[in-house]
Parts: C-alpha cells; structure tokens; sequence
C-alpha cells in the first residue's frame, strides 16, 4: 500500500482528537558485516535501530504506520461514541482545557496535528510537516503523538514550523500518580475497554492497541525532557485527572 499518512489540520481555533499517524520510512540496511562476534552485534544494533513498538509487540518501523492507520481506519465509525463511553465524556473537559490554556485570538495561526476539527485540512506526515519554518503561532496534538514512529522528529518539526515565540501544546494520556487509583485503571484498561471496543466498535485489537500504547508512552517527566531536548523552552506540565493525562507546553525562544 502507498505510504500511510496523518491528517494534519490547519486552522484558527479547534483542539484534536486521534486520528491516523504514520511512521517515516526507515531503509534496512544491506547485510554485508564481517563474519564472527563482531558481525552480530553489528547485526543485532541494525535490528534493534530499525524496529519500534506498537503497544505491546515489537514491529519494523516502516509497517507501523500501516498498522496505526488499520487502526483508525477499523474505529473511525464509532470513535467518538467510544470516547464518551471509555471516558464517560470526561475527554471533552480535557480538551476544552486545552483550548483554555491556548487562549486563541483572532488571527492566530495554529496548527493542530492529528485533529477532527477545523476549517482547512493538510494531508501530511508529522515527522515531516509540509509547512515553511517558523509559519504557526500555536501547534496542538492532543492524543496523537504517542502514536507517531519517531516522537523525537515529530517535536523537531513542531519547534521548526512555529515563529519565534510560538507555543507547543500537547495533550496526552500519561502517568497516574496515585497508586490505589493507578491500580483501577489498570484494571478498567486492560479488562473493560477491550470489551467496550468489540461491544460497540466490533474491534477487541484496535481497543487493546490503545491501552497498551498509552502504557509505552513516557511519564510526564520523560516526555518534558524530550520536549526540551527538541529546542523548547520553557517547558511545563499539569497532570490532569490523577495524572491519566497532561497537558504539556513549550515555547520557541
């Protein structure tokens, strides 16, 4: 299949839900190392440099955008009926806090990466976004960046196509730091979600995906550092609902 792609949203206003990501293509390298000890590490680093993960299961970076695409492509009839019935609709007071703290004005130029809402939408890749540099005053990604192949290239390109200025929001789920509720939430996650997905979406997989992918993801702290490592400054978070997600900000200087 042609190679998957992320719908990217350009607009004034709008916060995001999950939709499609795609992973950029990784060449393999030809296998041409010394025989012996030698030749097997060098084999085992190739391998490891060229797979990631997809929740749980360990897949080749170029076939994990296909499969997260599959994913959206499977839910997208009954997604946001899912959403209200995983979060009990709590996910729309996420994201009206997101928008909050982005405080949009008239004009402003925003870029909402993996989004369901808008007045002009891109087809692009956030690893590699089709904008000149420093042209968005604000860039969101709310729910979608824990599906991107390369995290790291996705908050480069957001610090590139920002203005001297701008402001990085991401809101994601992340590390529940109470330990009696972390617990439950495991539980609900693992044992009832799935459930809901097969019940009502007809899709067991693309609702495991989704747990599994939010435990790989980074704790808050991780992914602050990360943020930083990609050029922000800056940068804060505030955990939200015990820490089942954050909102994550960071500002081009």
């Amino acid at each position: 299949m042609a190679a998957p792609s992320i719908c990217s949203q350009w607009s004034r206003y709008g916060s995001g839900w999950l939709r499609a990501m795609r992973g950029c293509w990784v060449p393999r390298l030809r296998s041409s190392w010394p025989a012996g000890s030698l030749g097997a590490r060098l084999l085992s680093q190739e391998k490891r440099a060229t797979e990631t993960h997809f929740g749980f299961e360990t897949v080749a970076e170029d076939e994990k955008g296909g499969k997260v695409y599959h994913v959206f492509e499977s839910v997208a009839k009954r997604y946001d009926v899912m959403n209200d019935m995983m979060s009990l609709g709590i996910h729309r007071v996420w994201k009206d806090l997101l928008l909050r703290e982005m405080r949009p004005l008239p004009g402003t130029q925003l870029l909402d990466v993996a989004g369901g809402t808008g007045l002009a939408w891109v087809l692009g890749d956030a690893e590699e976004l089709p904008f000149d540099d420093d042209k968005f005053d604000v860039y969101t990604i709310a729910f979608g960046i824990r599906n991107v192949t390369h995290i790291d290239r996705a908050l480069q390109e957001a610090h590139r196509v920002l203005k001297p200025g701008g402001r990085f929001l991401c809101l994601e789920f992340s590390q529940v730091n109470n330990p009696l509720l972390s617990r439950i939430y495991d539980l609900y996650s693992f044992q009832v979600i799935p459930v809901l997905g097969e019940v009502i979406a007809g899709d067991w997989k693309s609702y495991q995906y989704l747990v599994e992918s939010i435990r790989r993801f980074p704790s808050q702290e991780e992914f602050k550092e990360m943020i930083e490592d990609a050029g922000f400054q800056k940068v804060t978070y505030e955990s939200l609902t015990s820490g089942i997600v954050a909102i994550h900000s960071g500002f081009k200087l």
